[in-house]
């Protein structure tokens, strides 16, 4: 698994200045990629100086049904459904703007895993785009091009090259462009990866301070309790607490799903 026939994919002026490169796999219809949310997450806050990442679309979905898939959508509808169009849509997304792309992973996986919706349904993909403020007649546009399928034609090429065939996957690249890759597939403790983090660095890492409640909801559409209280360390009751401080002053707004309680910046009347 090496990097030079990656090279033209992977490099950015920001990756010449962090010692660690990380890729993530993620299938847009696995349980386990919505569950690592909070772990990708907490090392963001805590360790992003060391690493540059960046989310990759692991799908088995052939090439030649992705292009079936394209060519099948029709934007004057909203009854199209196909299981390739969650990963179409996140590409459409990711078109403006890399953060874009990501939000966007993250509010589809919520709509899948939390408010048990058909994201391979064109029409939800829709509203999720409409919820998250992006260019609707932009993503229409972007969702049904050529360009899209080449970005995921690029991803899989990634993974084929980088031998990974489960999401989630997390494959850690250090400033040697010499040495392999290290490949860590499936689900583990938060620690796990500091500890790799640290290793492949080669020295003790310190997290950072995280930011303000504000800058944090700024940054990330929906937030958990739990995963509020870790990113902190704190403990649960006393984020809570401050959570509803900002309820109070409506910074904020809750969503309860299920056995989880969710919270999101206050979002502004229309």
């Amino acid at each position: 698994m090496n990097r030079h026939t990656l090279l033209e994919y992977s490099f950015s002026p920001s990756a010449l200045t962090r010692p660690i490169e990380l890729y993530v796999y993620i299938d847009p219809l696995c349980v386990d990629c919505w569950t690592l949310q909070p772990i990708l997450r907490k090392l963001q806050v805590d360790y992003e100086r060391y690493f540059t990442l960046r989310i990759v679309l692991r799908t088995s979905l052939p090439i030649l049904n992705l292009q079936n898939a394209q060519g099948n959508v029709i934007v004057d509808t909203c009854e199209k459904s196909h299981i390739a169009f969650p990963s179409i849509a996140v590409k459409a997304a990711e078109f403006q703007g890399k953060r874009a792309g990501f939000r966007f992973l993250t509010k589809m996986l919520e709509y899948s895993y939390l408010k048990s919706r058909n994201i391979s349904s064109f029409s939800v993909l829709l509203e999720i785009a409409e919820k998250l403020n992006l260019d609707v007649e932009e993503f229409t546009r972007d969702f049904s091009s050529k360009n899209v399928l080449r970005s995921l034609q690029v991803d899989l090429y990634m993974a084929q090259e980088m031998d990974v065939d489960t999401a989630p996957t997390f494959v850690f690249f250090n400033e040697n462009i010499e040495d392999e890759g290290l490949k860590v597939s499936g689900m583990y403790s938060y620690e796990i990866y500091e500890q790799i983090l640290e290793e492949l660095i080669g020295r003790s890492i310190i997290p950072d301070n995280p930011p303000p409640l504000k800058e944090l909801f700024g940054r990330f559409d929906t937030l958990a309790t739990k995963e509020i209280a870790e990113i902190y360390r704190i403990s649960e009751k006393s984020a809570e607490r401050e959570l509803k401080k900002c309820l109070l002053k409506q910074h904020v707004e809750r969503m309860p799903y299920r056995d989880t309680m969710l919270w999101r910046k206050k979002r502004l009347p229309i």
